[in-house]
């Protein structure tokens, strides 16, 4: 899951900016790799409803809960206590709009539509800003090129970039509010406005360049359903803080922990790749060399990468596998692959070293 806020391609031509991106974008498909990640995984592609709905409704309900109690307590510490269990819980819940626009639909029957109800609307962002977005990610001829929407070659760009693209994400809820409780329903109305709101404020992309197509058939339907109501929600949610029927405290506490979702997102967003491509086409392997797993002993990861995107890079070389089944093939692909194999070099020891890799790259570039 990644922001809807980007920032421009401000890219470095410095030769240091060359040296950084050829270790991954001109290595060649390892055949071997792939083909024991195809073999030793078969039998983990099965989604498993019951793991889905419980991780989601449990985490929803004390996400809300949560929320319920950081906006209606008056003790600071409860206050902050709480907000921090909201923002971890409804990040997690959130996080599973990356599995709706992955998972085939007919193995997990309305969990789409139960993820729109209790996550997607009331947070405004149904799943239709992703289903349709994500998978260009995965294109084996998009990935990290100019019609990716969800790569930009941050390693390469200036060193203010990076604080710049994590800062941006805190305004995510109010640009959110803004378009589905005053550009949706004017959009209607205004033929050329609701064609600018479709191509560019209907993706949760970090890619400024990316302008999306408009969906046909069901996609469309669906669309324009779940759009109706984010947008009755967001038009209900300002007028009762308008007519004071929500207190602005509440609002104001509420619209801080959203703020802190998106940017514990974006952080996350930030050391999912090495971002070093210039926009080249790259294989499979180079894809994965290009991504990031920061797997087990760690165990922040859990919180900040959660719903199996700590297998980031796995993720990319099995995007067809459940997220629950990830830890599982890491550990069957770690024991069967020789030293030598790429597979070891996407792995990571945490956050704070991914962080310091990507900004080491910006200095040197900038």
């Amino acid at each position: 899951m990644d922001s809807s806020i980007g920032l421009a391609r401000d890219r470095a031509s410095a030769p240091g900016a060359a040296r950084a991106s050829a270790g991954t974008h001109r290595a060649s498909d390892d055949k071997a790799m792939l083909r024991a990640a195809a073999e030793l995984t078969r039998d983990l592609v099965a989604p498993r409803p019951a793991v889905y709905w419980a991780d989601l409704v449990g985490s929803a309900t004390v996400g809300y809960g949560a929320l319920a109690v950081a906006v209606t307590s008056h003790a600071a510490g409860w206050t902050i206590a709480a907000a921090a269990v909201a923002v971890l819980a409804l990040y997690r819940a959130m996080s599973f709009i990356h599995e709706v626009s992955h998972v085939k639909h007919a193995s997990l029957p309305g969990f789409r539509l139960g993820w729109n109800m209790l996550v997607g609307v009331p947070m405004l962002v149904p799943s239709f800003m992703y289903e349709g977005v994500h998978t260009l990610h995965h294109a084996k001829t998009r990935y990290g090129t100019s019609e990716d929407p969800e790569y930009l070659p941050l390693a390469l760009m200036k060193p203010w970039t990076l604080p710049a693209f994590v800062v941006v994400s805190a305004l995510a809820p109010v640009a959110l509010l803004v378009r589905y409780g005053v550009l949706s329903p004017l959009s209607v109305l205004v033929p050329k406005l609701r064609r600018a709101v479709m191509e560019r404020y209907s993706a949760l992309a970090i890619n400024p360049n990316f302008r999306r197509r408009a969906p046909e058939g069901a996609a469309l339907v669906q669309w324009n359903r779940l759009e109706t109501a984010a947008s009755v929600w967001a038009i209900a949610l300002i007028a009762s803080v308008a007519s004071g029927i929500i207190p602005w405290r509440g609002f104001v506490i509420a619209m801080a922990i959203a703020s802190a979702v998106a940017v514990l997102n974006q952080v996350r967003t930030l050391v999912a790749h090495l971002w070093e491509n210039e926009g080249e086409a790259m294989s499979v392997t180079a894809q994965y060399l290009d991504s990031v797993n920061v797997p087990p002993p760690a165990l922040l990861p859990m919180l900040w990468a959660p719903v199996g995107l700590r297998y980031h890079a796995l993720h990319h070389l099995l995007p067809g596998l459940p997220y629950h089944a990830l830890g599982e093939a890491h550990r069957r692909l770690t024991a069967a692959l020789g030293e030598d194999s790429p597979f070891h070099k996407a792995s990571y020891a945490g956050l704070p070293h991914l962080t310091a890799k990507i900004m080491r790259s910006t200095w040197r570039a900038g």
